[in-house]
C-alpha cells in the first residue's frame, strides 16, 4: 500500500529541493576539471570535516550497521570501534601529508594521479590499473547506495522497490552530474550535520518511550542477554580471535577508499587539518555509537520482529513508529542525506577516473576543460546505470555489499597510499605489486571464504609485503623522486 502522508512527503520535497538547489548553484561556480573534480582546493575545515564524514558512512550507518546491530547485538560495536580508530589514523597520518604531496606531485587531482605523479609514470599504467580498481569496486559501492534508496522509498512509501530504486538513484545523479565537486562538498555539510540529528534522536526518543536506559538495558537481557555481550555471538557462542579482528579491520579501509582521500585533497590549507581532525572525530563517534544503538533498542522496542534483509530497516520502522509525520519525514530524510552524501561522491570519483585517467590519459590528452567536464558528467550517468542494474535484487544486503567493496578499495590502495606518503625508497613497480596483489587477494579471497577471515586483512597485508619486497629488489628511484618526497616531509613539519 503507497503511504501518501503528506507531513512526510513535504518533508522530503523540502529537502530535495534544498539540495538541487545547491547544485544548480554550483553548476554555475563550475569552470574547468579542477572545479568539478576537486573544488579547486578550496574546502574550509568545516565542510572538509562533515564532508569527509559524511560521504564515508553512507546509506549503512542507518541502514546496514543498525542492521547488523538488530541481528547481531554487541558484535557490531567492533565495526565501530575498528571504524573509529580507522578515522582517527586516518586523519592524523594521511590527511595533511596526502593534501601538500597531491599538491607538490604535478598538483594531482585524482589519486591516481597522484600515484602517477609521485613514482614519474610516463608510461600511465599505474593511473590506467588505479582506475580500473576504482570503476570495479565503486560501482558495487554505489549500487549499495541505490539499494539503500530502493530500501528507503520501499519502505517509507510502499513504493514497488524497482520503481523506489529508480527515483532515489535519479536524485543523486541530477546533483551530481550537474553541481561537482563543490555542489557534493556542501550537501554533504548540510547532509553530515542531518545525519547526525537522525542518528541521536531516534534512539534517545526510544529509550524515553522504554522507561530510561536501566529499564531498556533490562529489556534486552530479558530478550536474550547475549545481545549485550560484545565477545559472544546471539547464540551464546564465544566470538573467536579471527571474527574480532575481522571486524575491527574495517578501520584499516580507511586509508584507501578514494572518496574520503579526496576530502583531504581539497582542504584549503594543511593547517586547518587539526581542527577538522576533531570536529570529524566528535561526529562519528556520536554517529556510531547511536548506530549500534539503534539496532539494540530496536531490538525491545518494536512488537514485530524484522526476519532476513528486513533487519535493515529497523530504523525506518522506529522512526515511523515514534514521530508524527513531518518530523518523521525529516528524520528519515537523514538516510537519505547518507545515501546521496556517499553515492554522489563515489559517482564523482568514478567519472574523475575515466575522464582524467583513462580518457585524458589514453584516448584525448589534449582534450579542452569543456570536454573534460562532460566527459566526467556523461561517465557518472554511465556508472550510475551500471550501479542500478546491479542493486536490483531486493534481497540485496546494504552491509555485505559496503564490506566487499570497502576491502577492495582498502587493501588496493590503502597500504600503497601509506607507503608512498612515508617511505622515500618505495619505487613504482613496488606500487603497482601493492595495488594489484591487495586488490586481487580481496576479489579471490571473497569468494573462497578462508577461514571466515574478512578479505580485507590478507589484502592489507599481501599489498604492503608486495611493496616493500619489490621495491627492495628494484633500482632505487631517481633523486628527482626522492627531492619532491623531502620537500614534502620538510613541508609537513613546517606546517605544524
Amino acid at each position: 500500500m503507497v503511504n501518501t502522508d503528506i507531513g512526510i512527503i513535504t518533508a522530503f520535497v523540502v529537502y530535495l529541493a534544498v539540495m538541487l538547489s545547491i547544485g544548480a548553484l554550483y553548476y554555475r561556480k563550475t569552470h574547468n576539471v579542477s572545479d568539478y573534480i576537486l573544488g579547486s582546493r578550496g574546502l574550509n575545515k568545516y565542510v572538509a570535516s562533515l564532508s569527509a564524514e559524511a560521504s564515508d558512512m553512507s546509506g549503512w550507518l542507518l541502514i546496514g550497521l543498525p542492521g547488523l546491530a538488530y541481528v547481531s547485538g554487541m558484535q557490531a560495536g567492533w565495526v565501530a570501534l575498528g571504524l573509529i580508530l580507522g578515522t582517527f589514523l586516518n586523519w592524523k597520518l594521511v590527511a595533511k601529508r596526502l593534501r601538500i604531496y597531491t599538491q607538490s606531485a604535478g598538483d594531482s587531482l585524482t589519486l591516481p594521479e597522484f600515484f602517477k605523479n609521485r613514482f614519474e609514470d610516463k608510461s600511465d599504467i599505474i593511473g590506467g590499473i588505479c582506475a580500473i580498481f576504482i570503476l570495479i569496486f565503486f560501482l558495487l559501492y554505489t549500487s549499495a547506495q541505490f539499494v539503500s534508496t530502493g530500501k528507503l522509498f520501499n519502505t517509507v512509501f510502499g513504493i514497488d522497490y524497482t520503481t523506489a530504486l529508480l527515483i532515489g538513484s535519479l536524485i543523486v545523479v541530477v546533483y551530481t552530474f550537474i553541481g561537482g565537486f563543490m555542489a557534493v562538498c556542501w550537501t554533504d555539510f548540510f547532509q553530515g550535520l542531518l545525519m547526525l540529528f537522525a542518528i541521536l534522536v531516534v534512539p534517545i526518543a526510544a529509550v524515553g518511550l522504554l522507561g530510561g536506559p536501566v529499564a531498556t538495558i533490562d529489556s534486552i537481557n530479558a530478550v536474550n542477554p547475549n545481545l549485550l555481550n560484545p565477545f559472544t555471538g546471539v547464540d551464546g557462542t564465544p566470538l573467536t580471535a579471527i571474527a574480532i579482528i575481522s571486524l575491527m579491520a574495517w578501520g584499516l579501509g580507511y586509508f584507501g577508499q578514494p572518496h574520503i582521500l579526496v576530502r583531504f585533497m581539497a582542504i584549503r590549507d594543511p593547517k586547518e587539518i587539526a581542527h577538522a581532525r576533531t570536529v570529524a572525530m566528535i561526529w562519528v563517534i556520536l554517529s556510531l555509537t547511536a548506530a549500534v544503538a539503534i539496532g539494540l533498542v530496536g531490538k525491545v522496542f518494536l512488537s514485530q520482529p524484522l526476519v532476513g534483509s528486513a533487519s535493515e530497516t529497523v530504523f525506518m520502522v522506529m522512526t515511523d513508529q515514534i514521530f508524527f509525520s513531518f518530523l518523521a519525514g525529516i528524520i528519515l530524510c537523514g538516510i537519505l542525506a547518507a545515501i546521496m552524501s556517499t553515492a554522489s561522491s563515489q559517482l564523482l570519483v568514478t567519472s574523475s577516473a575515466v575522464s582524467e585517467d583513462l580518457y585524458r590519459t589514453y584516448l584525448r590528452p589534449h582534450a579542452s576543460e569543456k570536454e573534460g567536464i562532460w566527459v566526467s558528467r556523461i561517465s557518472v550517468l554511465v556508472a550510475a546505470i551500471i550501479a542500478i542494474i546491479l542493486g536490483l535484487n531486493p534481497d540485496s544486503l546494504v552491509y555485505g555489499i559496503v564490506s566487499y567493496a570497502w576491502a577492495g578499495f582498502g587493501a588496493a590502495f590503502g597500504p600503497a597510499l601509506l607507503m608512498a606518503l612515508f617511505w622515500r625508497r618505495m619505487t613504482k613497480a613496488g606500487a603497482l605489486a601493492g595495488i594489484i596483489s591487495g586488490g586481487v587477494t580481496v576479489l579471490i579471497w571473497k569468494q573462497l571464504n578462508l577461514f571466515g577471515l574478512y578479505e580485507i586483512v590478507p589484502g592489507f597485508i599481501i599489498a604492503l609485503v608486495a611493496i616493500y619486497v619489490v621495491s627492495i629488489i628494484t633500482p632505487a628511484p631517481d633523486s628527482s623522486i626522492v627531492t619532491v618526497f623531502d620537500d614534502v616531509e620538510m613541508a609537513d613539519k613546517n606546517s605544524n
